[in-house]
């Protein structure tokens, strides 16, 4: 059945990673986020200073993006672009900034992706970086250790043959929590960002590969994710990737509204 949902558009690739117009947003948003929280990074020389790769991170809530973000742009002087839920492309002034921004919208449901994924491979392509939330919506772990990931994101870096570099971050929860309406920023509270080395995902890099193999990548990533987080957190998780089926819980949305 065809989709009733308009097509969106599709941001523009420029001969420059930073521009002119990405620096108007971010001389926006920088003051607003330095006063939500405090961006702390390590290990960021294990990142290349340029050409393309991606980024794969946990995702807790939904103030991720802008600490990812603003690490991208201010501590890394890469652009962020994220692949973002259509969504936020249709509130008004949000989405033009979004676009303007660099970002990707994503369909969840009743539309193929097509035309995003091209956009994304464009955007390697011309060696930019690309910041991916592999889980997909926020972590479902009851503890917000890293729940299982979805392929996508591994498949495009797979197909894009470009690396993958796991980053974790911790303390967001603190600013907002998952799924929460309680909204306390701080300049001084921080949130801490790792990097870690790059994946090996050698062994997956051929031109055929079945669907078992591509999940046992996404698992690899996943994994490497939460070995960050434990970092972070200076605590073990349980070893095993949540998963929110098994668990009865909705795969999108508001999980917690949806079990009441």
């Amino acid at each position: 059945m065809a989709s009733s949902k308009r097509e969106l558009p599709m941001p523009v690739i420029g001969p420059k990673e930073r521009h002119f117009k990405l620096s108007a947003v971010a001389a926006l948003l920088i003051p607003m986020v330095r006063l939500m929280f405090h961006v702390k990074a390590r290990n960021v020389d294990r990142l290349p200073k340029k050409g393309a790769y991606v980024l794969v991170s946990n995702h807790v809530t939904n103030v991720d993006a802008l600490a990812i973000a603003y690490f991208v742009y201010v501590i890394l002087k890469r652009a962020p672009h994220f692949l973002t839920k259509e969504g936020l492309f249709h509130v008004p002034v949000l989405g033009k900034i979004l676009l303007t921004a660099g970002q990707i919208p994503v369909y969840r449901t009743g539309k193929r992706n097509d035309e995003p994924l091209k956009a994304a491979h464009a955007y390697l392509n011309a060696g930019h970086t690309i910041a991916i939330f592999p889980e997909g919506t926020l972590t479902r772990n009851p503890d917000l250790w890293p729940m299982r990931g979805k392929t996508g994101a591994i498949r495009l870096a797979l197909e894009s043959n470009v690396p993958v570099y796991p980053v974790a971050h911790w303390g967001s929860e603190k600013i907002l929590p998952q799924y929460g309406n309680k909204f306390r920023p701080g300049f001084w509270k921080p949130v801490q960002v790792v990097v870690g080395n790059e994946i090996d995902l050698s062994k997956f890099r051929k031109p055929q590969l079945s669907p078992a193999e591509v999940y046992e990548a996404t698992e690899l990533v996943m994994h490497k994710i939460t070995e960050l987080v434990e970092e972070l957190r200076g605590e073990k998780s349980s070893g095993e990737l949540w998963d929110p089926v098994k668990a009865g819980q909705a795969v999108t949305g508001n999980f917690k509204k949806a079990s009441k």
